[in-house]
């Protein structure tokens, strides 16, 4: 007969690990945040970055062939923004670890200062007009971003690790107010940019701002969703805990959905199109849309 205390130590191990690696899974998945808010965050990401790669060796001919250093660039930083974007959403359980709080934060604040450099250096060259290719138009956009973003990043970085305050743990919505007062101040700032923006578009110096219906719409979006979080950040930090879950819907979307937007808005037409003279096209349509006949009244 076999020992039984002899199969009990051999097999034990083998038990053990098996278990370690199931707990590791659930907490993965369902701990923290849920099922569904991670699997929205780790599968939406996945996907763009799959459609990247996917579309990579077209995007690169198509790059080499334009010659277009903004193009260019911002096609090498949304590849980067993705990709962190993607650990972040894989990394969902590290918010609510003992343990991993600098590492989380760390990743929080490069994921959220990329995207947000992505989303000003949108907002600078657009507003220079559609033709800015060349270097100095390159080193005019990506400066103004650069010094926006590094402010915003300086600042994070002292709320951070200065004061101690948990500016990327939403575990709970109970967390210091001073927390909740640099994200009011935050996302008004992008609402009232682009309420402004909007603004401009249905006044007399319309005409000054791109010609794009799809930068418009991407406008619109972006107002909607900026002025949702600044509305919720503020009930929030007001102690209300309702708001919270809507803050935390804003902050699932942003990270989900808003670099396949920047990709539609800004780049699928360079990519698609045979030419990049995109400029005439766009008045074009918004002209046969009606867009200018208030100006012919």
């Amino acid at each position: 007969m076999v020992d039984q205390s002899v199969l009990s130590i051999t097999t034990q191990p083998s038990d053990s690990s098996s278990a370690v690696l199931s707990k590791g899974f659930t907490d993965w998945i369902f701990d923290c945040h849920g099922f569904w808010h991670n699997a929205v965050l780790i599968v939406s990401s996945f996907l763009f970055v799959l459609y990247l790669a996917l579309q990579a060796r077209k995007s690169f001919l198509k790059l080499t062939n334009g010659r277009s250093y903004i193009i260019i660039s911002y096609y090498a930083s949304l590849w980067l923004v993705s990709i962190l974007n993607l650990a972040w959403g894989f990394s969902q359980v590290w918010e609510c670890s003992a343990g991993k709080e600098l590492t989380w934060n760390l990743l929080s604040l490069f994921t959220s200062s990329g995207m947000l450099f992505l989303e000003v250096s949108l907002l600078a060259f657009l507003l220079q007009g559609n033709n800015a290719s060349g270097v100095e138009a390159l080193t005019r956009t990506f400066g103004i971003s650069g010094i926006i973003v590094g402010f915003d990043v300086l600042l994070k970085a002292i709320y951070l690790f200065a004061f101690g305050v948990p500016l990327f743990i939403d575990t709970d919505y109970s967390t210091p107010r001073v927390k909740w007062n640099l994200w009011v101040v935050h996302k008004l700032v992008l609402t009232v940019v682009y309420g402004f923006i909007l603004f401009m578009y249905h006044s007399r110096w319309r005409e000054r701002l791109p010609a794009r219906p799809a930068f418009y719409k991407y406008v619109i979006i972006m107002f909607i969703l900026n002025a949702i979080a600044l509305f919720a950040c503020g009930l929030t930090g007001s102690g209300a805990g309702f708001a919270f879950w809507f803050y935390r819907v804003t902050v699932v979307c942003y990270h989900a959905f808003y670099l396949p937007l920047l990709y539609i808005t800004f780049l699928a037409d360079f990519f698609q199109e045979e030419d990049f003279h995109m400029e005439n096209v766009y008045y074009s349509e918004m002209k046969d849309a009606g867009f200018f006949e208030s100006d012919w009244d």
